[in-house]
């Protein structure tokens, strides 16, 4: 997310530049072309003015006017030049005709040395030639120096337009960004507390009214008829649970009992143990199914507390290693001596003993099964290998989901509850749980925050 908010915001500010940056320069360039017209509208002016005295009183009338005119050059910053047709000087203000002019009849620019204020300083020019009869040549222009200026000062405004604006654009999209990265972070822990089991927590609704609200308040909605629905659907699950030990209960007191009678026939002992076993297994599924409920139901009711994985991995394995002897099965810890978590100590205990007894479910005589626990300083790790078949990878996903078994398993005994509930284990307490190969075998590996 904060790649996207920064991805935003940089187009943001990239947007808004470039927009200030075509307004400012269309400015400039609208500006620089109004004042470019109005020097050469004076300029032609100046031309007509002086065409129509060369026409009514010839070349006398021409000069003296330009004599006249010429003496207004700190003033009006007028130009004027009139040669003979060898470039001899005849009138103006201009000691010799410019050498980068070379055209008639259009409009030059060039630069002239002119006293001004007691010193000597370099003035652009811009002005418009003719061919008199006679091949005579006569210049008009004037002093452009301030109308530099004026374009210098507008291209100096417009770069600080644009960098002030860039400025401005890049605090907006900053801000906003952090708004939006704040907002979608109150969001996603208000998702992950929901995803860990608070299904009565919601997403934040601010008085803003914006989108983030509009989608906020769509989201609590399903939320509360989710909620609504799960616990009732929860009710029912408990109190069908509960009122199933109940009878279940009753009819093992009664096939025990039956089983006392020695007048018993041996197909009948036969088949009443058969059912008692199934009734055993079914009380074992029925008993998985509620600790998953109650890991992933009623997460933040459960009771926690310190917790030494290590310790009780240990005292696990030293419960289950006469069990791996009889099967010849070495089963040993190699873990850490410590290594203290928050959590449910039946639940993390019922996890690993569901760990160890499907790996000795599977591992043949003659395996091995390992069980460590490692520390670092934000994680602990849990950790049981085996040699046995192992589970294919496109299997392991599955494979935690309640009731979901493999398709060699389907005669052995078993719920497929197993993995599942240590899923749900995990789940309860903010970890993971990774399903990889061992080489041969399979390797589960459990990772709880600190």
């Amino acid at each position: 997310m904060r790649l996207s908010s920064a991805r935003l915001a940089t187009l943001f500010v990239v947007l808004f530049a470039a927009g200030i940056s075509l307004l400012l320069t269309t400015v400039y360039f609208l500006t620089a072309r109004v004042i470019d017209r109005e020097v050469d509208a004076v300029i032609r002016a100046e031309v007509d003015s002086l065409i129509d005295d060369y026409t009514r009183g010839g070349l006398i009338q021409l000069v003296a006017t330009l004599h006249r005119r010429s003496d207004n050059w700190g003033r009006t910053g007028a130009v004027y030049l009139l040669t003979e047709s060898n470039g001899y000087p005849i009138a103006g203000n201009l000691a010799a005709w410019p050498r980068e002019v070379a055209t008639y009849g259009t409009f030059v620019e060039f630069h002239i040395d002119a006293s001004y204020s007691g010193g000597v300083t370099r003035h652009p020019v811009r002005a418009q030639t003719f061919r008199l009869p006679g091949g005579r040549r006569l210049l008009v222009g004037t002093d452009i120096l301030e109308r530099r200026r004026l374009a210098s000062r507008l291209r100096t405004a417009m770069f600080w337009g644009v960098g002030s604006s860039v400025a401005l654009a890049a605090l907006i999209g900053v801000g906003y960004s952090r708004r939006i990265r704040r907002r979608v972070a109150l969001i996603a822990d208000a998702c992950r507390r929901i995803m860990n089991g608070d299904l009565a927590e919601r997403l934040p609704v601010e008085a803003s009214h914006d989108e983030f609200d509009e989608l906020a308040v769509a989201v609590n909605q399903m939320l509360s008829r989710i909620q609504q629905q799960t616990e009732m659907l929860q009710t029912t699950f408990d109190s069908a649970a509960h009122d199933l030990r109940a009878p279940l209960y009753r009819a093992r007191v009664r096939i025990e009992e039956s089983l006392q009678h020695e007048d018993l026939s041996a197909a009948s002992r036969a088949t009443m143990e058969a059912t008692l076993a199934e009734l055993d297994r079914v009380q074992r599924t029925l008993g998985t199914l509620l600790q998953i409920a109650q890991a992933d139901g009623r997460g933040r009711d459960v009771v926690t507390e310190d917790v030494d994985l290590a310790a009780l991995a240990r005292e696990m394995v030293e419960l289950y290693q006469p069990e791996a002897s009889t099967r010849d099965i070495a089963l040993e810890y190699v873990g850490r001596d410590d290594a203290k978590l928050r959590g449910n100590r039946q639940l993390l205990a019922q996890a690993i003993v569901n760990l160890l007894e499907n790996a000795l479910k599977y591992v043949a005589a003659g395996g091995r099964v390992t069980v460590e626990v490692r520390q670092s300083t934000q994680r602990v790790k849990l950790i049981v290998a085996d040699d046995g078949p192992g589970i294919p990878a496109e299997d392991r996903e599955r494979i935690l989901q309640p009731f979901v078994r493999l398709e060699r398993d389907r005669t052995q005994l078993g719920s497929g509850l197993g993995l599942s509930l240590v899923a749900a284990v995990m789940r309860l307490h903010n970890g993971t749980i990774e399903l990889e190969d061992n080489d041969p075998g399979l390797r589960v590996v459990c990772e709880f925050p600190v």
